[in-house]
């Protein structure tokens, strides 16, 4: 399992999301979003309904029901109700022990680089994810905003 780490810079979180997302259901992954705030997972839960005209993701809580049926989960807990191949993390959410809901083919750390809490948080899981023997990467939005791998 990698563990990727995601630099906004040139999109905020909300932006950033349903892409990748997007190319993991693409995948025929189902995805886990971890938060640390319910205020959050409303905002979410919100944009992925209509982050775009023509398009939604499919998504759910525990609150909706059925969530191994859901191909996105939110939630602030470690589960993996859905069998999600990803998981995602945001708003500084711990990846450890988080992983342990697993198994998951990819985890991702998606955090503001802006914000100087959520950039000191990133730091400190990269340490401590590569700690744990994890192979992690890092990647950041270049002028264009497309993704580099950067470590």
């Amino acid at each position: 399992m990698e563990v990727w780490f995601y630099h906004l810079e040139r999109r905020g979180r909300e932006e950033a999301l349903p892409v990748l997302l997007e190319k993991a259901l693409a995948r025929g992954w189902r995805a886990v979003v971890q938060a640390k705030s319910e205020e959050l997972l409303d905002a979410l839960d919100q944009r992925l309904w209509t982050y775009a005209d023509d398009s939604f993701l499919a998504h759910g809580r525990a609150s909706d029901g059925d969530p191994d049926l859901q191909p996105v989960y939110l939630t602030t807990g470690d589960e993996n109700p859905n069998g999600a191949r990803l998981r995602l993390f945001v708003e500084d959410a711990p990846i450890l022990p988080s992983l342990g809901a697993g198994p998951y083919e990819r985890a991702m750390l998606v955090f503001d680089g802006r914000d100087e809490a959520e950039l000191a948080g990133a730091r400190a899981q990269w340490r401590a994810v590569r700690d744990a023997g994890l192979p992690a990467s890092y990647w950041a939005q270049d002028a264009a905003g497309r993704w580099e791998k950067k470590a």
